[in-house]
């Protein structure tokens, strides 16, 4: 399944558990969806930049075990958009299911 097109909203809500590196974010993203949505890196961060740019996540860097390593967390205005972008989905998940003809 492509997912590109939700992977934003994906990753702000990983992040709203708190703050993630890249590998981090993408192993969440498909342990928590049993292993059905795997993104490649290649294409996690360009979005993450987009999204840093944007202002809705903001990148910080920390060294763990000797190894500096970029993590991200989501900014308030990330709250904001992941809030408004959940209620989206959900609308859209819900005609779907309508058109479909499965329960919500």
């Amino acid at each position: 399944m492509n997912i590109k097109g939700n992977l934003p909203l994906l990753i702000l809500h990983v992040l709203s558990t708190g703050p993630r590196h890249g590998y981090t974010i993408l192993k969440d993203i498909k342990q928590r969806s049993e292993g059905v949505l795997g993104v490649a890196e290649g294409t996690l961060y360009p979005i993450l930049h987009d999204l840093e740019r944007r202002g809705l996540i903001e990148a910080f860097e920390e060294t763990v075990g000797g190894r500096l390593r970029r993590y991200y967390r989501l900014t308030e205005a990330g709250q904001h958009e992941l809030a408004r972008q959940t209620d989206e989905w959900k609308r859209y998940s819900q005609a779907v299911n309508l058109l479909l003809g499965g329960a919500s």
